[in-house]
């Protein structure tokens, strides 16, 4: 069986801005995929491809087998999308806006499901001008849920939103998941990707730098621990940069913070000095790197490359 989506070797530029520069990737059915990135990194130029909202340069583009560029209008009944933003007719209401998409599917959830699955019975009669961002934003997933979509794809859907819609919107996807849909989500949000997605991929300069499950992708960062010693008095500055076992070391007054491969040589050798020197430990901790200084640190390799690439 083939997966839900599969992106191979996707290409696409702006005049001379390479935006896509050759994404791979493949989702499968029950499977949360996440694309981080910073800004301009490609996720939504990435994401409107597979919509068909854009056109790509190159690349094959499959939805359950059926190939976008080909059969654009096959592979689109089998996708249901939230984009950053939406936007319907200022007065169309509530009820109005889900029975109207409801009716563009065979087989659609009924309204009336929908409206209550995603809480938007209360607002049922309420015009879209008058709902606040998170009404909205739950309406923007009913609609995307109307046709009962083998691929859901969310750009960002939880920007700006206030913590409580953004849990009940984290348990949608997640119910989604566990009913089989293949999810594609990109998000600024680091706690939110760790939290929702089975795999990830970190694109920067449109390539994707590494993919695979959130902890997993710390041992695509060699320096996995951070080290944070207070001392009883001044740590040397010479201590950053001679213990070998230390990287990107620096000291400031009574601390010395740095990351580090080899924690346990790092620190038996610290200790040694810190007797030499008649200093005593007043804190100290070793932990593994978050996922959120993994990305920065991959972001960072990945801008670096590509400023010294030709």
């Amino acid at each position: 069986m083939s997966a839900a989506v599969t992106v191979r070797d996707l290409r696409k530029a702006y005049r001379e801005v390479e935006a896509v520069a050759g994404v791979s990737f493949a989702v499968e059915r029950g499977e949360v995929f996440g694309l981080l990135g910073p800004n301009g990194a490609g996720k939504t130029t990435t994401l409107e491809c597979l919509l068909g909202l854009r056109t790509p340069d190159a690349g094959v583009l499959e939805l359950g087998g059926v190939d976008l560029r080909r059969h654009p209008s096959a592979a689109r009944r089998k996708i249901g999308a939230v984009l950053q933003s939406t936007l319907l007719p200022e007065r169309i209401t509530v009820r109005e806006a889900v029975r109207l998409f409801a009716a563009l599917y065979p087989d659609p959830v009924p309204p009336a499901e929908l409206m209550e699955r995603f809480g938007l019975a209360a607002v049922a009669g309420t015009r879209f001008e008058g709902l606040s961002g998170g009404e909205r934003q739950r309406l923007a997933l009913a609609l995307a849920f109307a046709g009962r979509p083998e691929v859901l794809v969310l750009d960002e859907p939880t920007a700006g939103l206030d913590p409580v819609v953004r849990a009940g919107l984290h348990e949608e996807i997640r119910r989604a998941r566990a009913d089989g849909c293949a999810v594609v989500l990109s998000t600024h949000y680091l706690e939110e990707a760790e939290a929702l997605c089975d795999r990830l991929a970190i694109l920067v300069r449109g390539r994707i730098l590494a993919e695979g499950a959130p902890r997993a992708l710390l041992t695509a960062v060699e320096e996995r621990h951070r080290l944070d010693l207070e001392a009883s008095g001044p740590v040397p500055e010479a201590w950053s940069h001679e213990i070998a076992a230390l990287e990107r070391g620096r000291c400031t007054g009574n601390r010395l913070l740095a990351y580090t491969r080899r924690p346990a040589e790092a620190v038996a050798e610290l200790a040694r000095r810190l007797r030499a020197a008649e200093l005593e430990v007043v804190a100290l901790s070793v932990r593994q790197v978050s996922l959120e200084e993994a990305f920065l640190r991959l972001t960072d390799a990945g801008a670096a490359a590509g400023e010294d690439a030709p």
